[in-house]
């Protein structure tokens, strides 16, 4: 999986990209086809800043994206990934559907 990491009109911290990073990858736990992964980190103001974080995962022939804000990166990191998780869930098991689908009318075809 290709991970590529941008930070809008500021330098991240190595901290916040190395976990930002550790959190992707670690979705290739529930699902195995992704190919490409964007992390795009961003804040809307300088006092009191809204720091926001977005999550594009490439998966086969589908984008899956996530946007999460909150008062610390760390924190939207972690509620964007859990986001994803749950699309990469849902993915899952409708393309498992899909093809059980296939096999059925197969067979159904065959006898």
């Amino acid at each position: 999986m290709e991970i590529h990491f941008t930070a809008r009109r500021f330098r991240a911290h190595p901290n916040v990209r190395e976990h930002a990073v550790d959190a992707v990858r670690k979705l290739d736990r529930y699902f195995d086809g992704i190919r490409r992964c964007d992390l795009i980190l961003g804040f809307e103001r300088t006092t009191n800043s809204l720091k926001w974080v977005e999550i594009n995962v490439h998966v086969n022939r589908t984008l899956l994206t996530a946007v999460e804000k909150s008062d610390d990166f760390h924190k939207s990191i972690d509620l964007a990934v859990d986001k994803i998780e749950r699309q990469l869930k849902k993915y899952k098991s409708k393309s498992r559907m899909k093809d059980k689908k296939k096999v059925r009318r197969v067979k159904s075809k065959a006898v």
